[in-house]
């Protein structure tokens, strides 16, 4: 039986994997990062940076069992390919001690039983004195099996590592899509190609090949880039990826000092606000070819100063993303035929989560029976 996986992003790309690692025929479909991002074409995907949190606490179960599977698999697959994208600095979770945000992640805590540190008062900021923090602060410092990831370099390895077990990826687009009682058809940018089966890991262009199949909702991100000397950053050595409780409705996240491609040092904040919901391929398009919401840059710069006032900050610069949301914010693992199914809606985690979607993406495939944990309801 011959396997299409059809979108080269970080579900795409480890549900291939998957697959050739169970020994299916798999072909990997989908381009890889634009040339230039301003005046490309096709399909975009949104892994092209150098820092996503991961971390076990969630206050989802789903989220958090799909999250520790796949950071177990990290040093795998970097020992497999040789390419190294996790960095296993921590996780912190700070809000108000009497929060009900902070009483809900203690809980979490000891439910998973993922091992945190409650710091609070002056052993916070003596642990971690970079940081400004309110006096009322508890920070859950999750210290290990947690840290952030680079998704171009998991993307890399993923994609490496299928090919290492017998894939192939074809890094073209897919046009069009043609589901029959024999097969499907693909129709891409080099011509057409027939398979058996077909999982679609398409992300927020996933309208181009399913219609309105699947209630997905898309959403426009910015993120701000904060440049640092390597000085700086030195300084900032031993600082975990943090997100910040406080307001509830925010969640403001930020990512430690990390090399970019061009050499540089930065820090990444991001954080929900008032995203846009983008219909149309065109709208995505338009986006992924902007520098953001300036007015979205302008409201994480205050935040970061307001914990970080002390950083050196040599440039900032905002950059685009977009997220994929469902209705009930879990992942659409879906069967849309005999033949065509779905791993797609990473709801704002699927980095961190995305070798675990891709297992699950592949299960569901090869007519598998997915774990109970990933179909009972939250």
């Amino acid at each position: 039986m011959k396997y299409a996986v059809i979108g080269a992003g970080l579900i795409g790309s480890a549900a291939a994997r998957h697959l050739a690692l169970m020994g299916h025929d798999t072909t990997l479909i989908g381009p890889g990062e634009p040339v230039d991002r301003a005046t490309h074409d096709g399909p975009f995907a949104s892994h092209y940076d150098e820092g996503r949190i991961t971390r076990g606490l969630d206050p989802s179960p789903f989220w958090s069992r799909a999250s520790r599977a796949s950071i177990a698999r990290y040093r795998g697959i970097e020992d497999a390919t040789g390419i190294r994208f996790y960095s296993p600095v921590g996780c912190m979770m700070a809000g108000p001690s009497d929060s009900a945000q902070a009483a809900e992640m203690q809980a979490i805590a000891a439910r998973d039983g993922i091992p945190c540190q409650a710091l609070t008062g002056d052993a916070l900021h003596n642990r971690f004195p970079y940081f400004a923090f309110p006096d009322d602060m508890l920070g859950l410092y999750e210290d290990t099996d947690a840290g952030h990831i680079s998704p171009r370099a998991l993307t890399r390895a993923q994609i490496a590592y299928a090919l290492a077990l017998g894939a192939r990826h074809l890094p073209v687009q897919v046009t069009d899509l043609k589901d029959h009682a024999s097969g499907v058809t693909l129709t891409t940018t080099a011509g057409k190609l027939d398979f058996d089966r077909v999982l679609l890991a398409t992300g927020g262009f996933s309208r181009d090949l399913t219609g309105n199949a699947l209630p997905l909702t898309v959403y426009g991100r910015t993120v701000t880039l904060f440049e640092v000397s390597e000085a700086e950053a030195a300084r900032l050595t031993g600082m975990p990826a943090l997100i910040y409780l406080d307001p509830p409705e925010n969640h403001p996240y930020l990512l430690p000092a990390i090399r970019y491609p061009d050499g540089k040092y930065y820090l990444k904040m991001g954080g929900p606000s008032d995203d846009p919901v983008l219909e149309t391929e065109a709208q995505i398009t338009d986006w992924f070819r902007s520098s953001g919401d300036a007015a979205a840059g302008t409201r994480i710069e205050a935040m970061l100063r307001a914990r970080m006032p002390d950083l050196q900050i040599l440039s900032t610069s905002t950059l685009p993303c977009v997220t994929t949301y469902t209705p009930d914010e879990r992942p659409a693992l879906t069967t849309l035929s005999p033949r065509v199914f779905t791993a797609i809606g990473g709801c704002g985690r699927g980095a961190k989560n995305s070798d675990e979607l891709g297992r699950l993406g592949a299960l569901l495939a090869t007519g598998a029976r997915l774990p109970d944990w990933a179909t009972t309801p939250d």
